[in-house]
This record gives structure tokens, C-alpha cells and sequence, in this order.
């Protein structure tokens, strides 16, 4: 679609004939010859002497390609553009921080999977997480694991290839056989410190208890929840099961209330499934979009334009002359 950037420049096109209507004609004194001899010639030509000007004649040629010429330079000042379709951008609407276990008890093959059959956790938790991290259109996504350690694996960025690819390469004790989830969370406030959307969002998916955190989760928690930090809990495993086994049910479920976000109890992977979406629909985000047309100027085109009217014209007035001159 062809638009004008600034129409009001169209208003200059009658300047040209008000300056024919309203100025005077330039006028300019030239040098005369006088002979004595002026009023015999007078008298023989039976003319009048007055004081007299002469009028240049323009051609019709002329005044044509000075129309088109002028017009074509003020199309050019209203800058002509071609506006291209819309194009609409989704952005970030919330940052998320996906925080894994990859203690050693991630590796019990003990975890109904799809099919009905007990597979490892790992192997069900990498499968569900990759299908999140691919559905985070309009979100930024980050990623943690923690053993022994809280490690930033990834930090807030919109290429999912990236995220899922490193999704695909977690295994069980890259991080160490223990569990830090109070230093989980507070890898992720740090992270969450340079973000400056409102929505933030932790989901923290653990099999076991805290054992190694020099934080405890609970204080965590609460300086999450200060900052503005969600935070919702999964806890996969057994809540009875012997010593570190255990996932600790009820420190999921305070963390969650503390911050705002929800506990949810993920007992297969299809249930697991199911937790990711239900968090989808919870945590609703707040979808920002930009939508711009391209433009293209085209401001070269009127002012060639009339660059080329103008030499044509001239060279053509150039040549007539040139033939008036042999025929003389």
C-alpha cells in the first residue's frame, strides 16, 4: 500500500503559480547603443519612440516539464512509501526457571511411564520437561539442575532449539548424588534479579528431601516470595520411602504456599504431563505482542524523475536551437 509520510508538503504544489500571479516580473537593465541619428529611424519606420521592455517568450515545452518537474519534487518531499503487510511479534510474557533434580535417586527405574511400565525417572522427567520447553512460545525459559549444587545450565533466553537440546543431554549425578533444593531456589533469585518482566515463575521438580543446601528451602522460599518469585513444586517419588529416598511432601507443598504458587503430587508420567499443563493454566501469562508495518521510501523515484524530465527537456531545447541556427 502506498502511503505519504508527511501529505502536508502536497500544500507547496501552487506556489509556483502564485508567484506567477502575485510577484512582479523580474526585470533587469541592460546596456543600449544610442546613435544621433534615432528619430530619422523612428520617423522611417512611422513607429512612436517610448520606453519599452522585452518579454522572453517561454516555450510550451518548457512550462509543461517545469510543472511536471515541480510536482515531482514536491511528491518526493512528501515522501512516498510502500507499507507492506503487518508483522506481529509475540514477546516474552513471563520468564521461567525450570529447576531439576538430578540426584542419584532420579535414576530408580520405578516411574509409571506412558505405556503403563516403570521407566526411570530421569528418562520420564526429560521427556515431560522437553515438551514444556517446546510449548514456551511466548515465554523466556531458563534452566537449573541440582545434586550436591545448584548449577545454571541455561540462563532466560528465547531460543528453545538451545534449551531442549540441553534438556536431552541431563542424566542423573551430573550434578551429584545429594539434593540442594534451598540453593536451587536461591540460584534462581539471583537469575530471576536481572529480569524485568512481572511475571516470574520457578517450577521445582525434586524426588527427595533437602540434604545438602546451605540454605535451608523454607528461607528460600521466603526471599522468593519477596522478590516476587512463584513458585510451584512437583514431588515425584515416594513420600515413605528409607532415608534420602524420601521426597519431603511437606516442605514442597510450604514452599509453594509461601510463594503463591501450588504443590502438585506427579505419580506417572502421564500425571506428570498433566501437572505442566495445569501450571499452564494457573499461572495464565499476560501475552505482550508488537505488530509494525514495514517501509519502504521511494523518495528516488519522483526525484529522478524529475532530474531526468529536466535534462531531457534541456537537451531537446539544446538540439532545436542548434537546428534553428544551421537553418539560418
Amino acid at each position: 500500500m502506498l502511503e505519504l509520510a508527511f501529505p502536508w508538503a502536497l500544500a507547496a504544489l501552487p506556489l509556483p503559480l502564485l508567484a506567477w500571479r502575485l510577484l512582479p516580473p523580474y526585470r533587469r537593465r541592460s546596456s543600449a547603443l544610442r546613435v544621433p541619428f534615432f528619430d530619422d529611424i523612428v520617423r522611417a519606420a512611422g513607429a512612436q519612440a517610448r520606453a519599452g521592455a522585452v518579454i522572453l517568450r517561454r516555450r510550451r515545452l518548457q512550462m509543461i516539464s517545469a510543472a511536471l518537474s515541480w510536482c515531482l519534487l514536491v511528491l518526493g518531499l512528501a515522501r512516498p512509501e510502500w507499507v507492506g503487510e503487518p508483522i506481529v511479534r509475540t514477546e516474552a510474557a513471563r520468564d521461567v526457571m525450570l529447576a531439576v533434580d538430578l540426584s542419584g535417586s532420579m535414576d530408580t527405574a520405578d516411574f509409571p511411564g506412558e505405556d503403563g511400565r516403570d521407566v526411570r525417572r530421569m528418562d520420564a522427567v526429560r521427556r515431560v520437561v522437553d515438551r514444556f520447553v517446546a510449548a514456551r512460545d511466548s515465554d523466556r525459559i531458563g534452566l537449573i539442575v541440582f545434586g550436591n549444587r545448584a548449577y545454571m545450565q541455561l540462563p532466560f533466553t528465547r531460543d528453545l532449539a538451545t534449551a531442549r537440546s540441553l534438556v536431552a543431554l541431563m542424566d542423573v549425578g551430573m550434578a551429584g548424588p545429594q539434593t540442594a533444593i534451598g540453593d536451587a531456589i536461591g540460584l534462581a533469585i539471583h537469575a530471576f534479579a536481572s529480569s524485568e518482566l512481572s511475571e516470574r515463575l520457578l517450577i521445582l521438580l525434586t524426588d527427595g528431601s533437602d540434604t545438602a543446601s546451605r540454605m535451608t528451602p523454607l528461607n528460600a522460599a521466603g526471599i522468593a516470595a519477596m522478590r516476587g518469585i512463584e513458585i510451584y513444586t512437583i514431588g515425584i517419588g515416594d513420600p515413605a520411602g528409607p532415608g534420602e529416598d524420601r521426597v519431603d511432601f511437606d516442605t514442597l507443598r510450604e514452599i509453594a504456599a509461601r510463594t503463591g504458587g501450588q504443590f502438585f503430587d506427579a505419580a506417572g508420567e502421564a500425571g506428570l504431563e498433566q501437572v505442566y499443563r495445569r501450571i499452564d493454566v494457573i499461572a495464565v501469562a499476560d501475552v505482550r505482542t508488537r505488530s509494525w508495518r514495514p517501509r519502504d521510501s521511494l523518495v528516488h523515484w519522483p526525484a529522478g524523475a524529475a532530474v531526468v524530465l529536466t535534462l531531457l527537456t534541456y537537451a531537446v531545447l539544446l538540439l532545436s536551437a542548434r537546428r534553428r541556427e544551421e537553418g539560418a
